[in-house]
């Protein structure tokens, strides 16, 4: 899984005060759980762009100066309610003997039949939360929907991998071939017409 650096700076100080003076000098306050000590820190607000505004999923490499530098995921993001400007953010600490779980997107490949004789494609599931080491995170589950015909839906089951777990039901939906309106209408009418008498057939 690719990874983003994020440079900032531990806080000697947690209380509101601190915490207010750093947002209006337009830091993010932060905290890394899942080592022996929660790690607060503060970053630049624009140097989490690229891992928040994107669909895509990251790992972070956070660095607090002198050395110390930590392997993480984002696992919580707080963001004012008119303003949408970054309050909080948490972060939780990689091992690479631990499994991690997080939400990577689901990558649709191939070319379905269905859709090509006039199917609709509905991605029901554009996350799919993964289990595995740190470095078995994909950047994406891959979704292939080439044997998919009209009406047929792709269940979660059929995207097992041996470097990360699923960890989904196995009736979950990733995506279907839904029959459009036009396919619909069009099917219906090959239906009437062929129940019709042919003209000037006599009865």
């Amino acid at each position: 899984m690719k990874s983003i650096t994020i440079k900032g700076s531990e806080r000697e100080s947690v209380g509101k005060v601190s915490t207010k003076a750093l947002r209006n000098a337009g830091a993010v306050p932060c905290v890394l759980y899942g080592g022996d000590q929660p790690v607060h820190f503060s970053a630049d607000e624009r140097a989490f762009q690229k891992l928040i505004y994107t669909p895509n999923a990251h790992t972070v490499v956070i660095e607090v100066g002198e050395g110390k530098s930590y392997n993480a995921v984002l696992q919580d993001v707080q963001v004012h309610p008119t303003t949408d400007k970054l309050l909080h953010i948490d972060f939780f600490q990689l091992f690479d003997n631990k499994e991690i779980t997080m939400e990577v997107p689901v990558k649709i490949t191939g070319v379905s039949p269905g859709v090509l004789l006039g199917g609709v494609l509905r991605l029901n599931t554009r996350k799919l939360k993964v289990k595995a080491l740190p470095k078995n995170l994909p950047d994406f589950v891959e979704a292939n929907i080439s044997e998919l015909e009209m009406g047929n839906k792709l269940y979660v089951t059929k995207l097992v991998s041996d470097n990360y777990k699923l960890m989904h039901p196995d009736n979950t939906v990733v995506c279907q071939v839904r029959i459009s309106r036009a396919a619909m209408k069009a099917a219906q009418e090959a239906a009437k017409a062929a129940k019709a008498p042919a003209k000037g057939k006599k009865k």
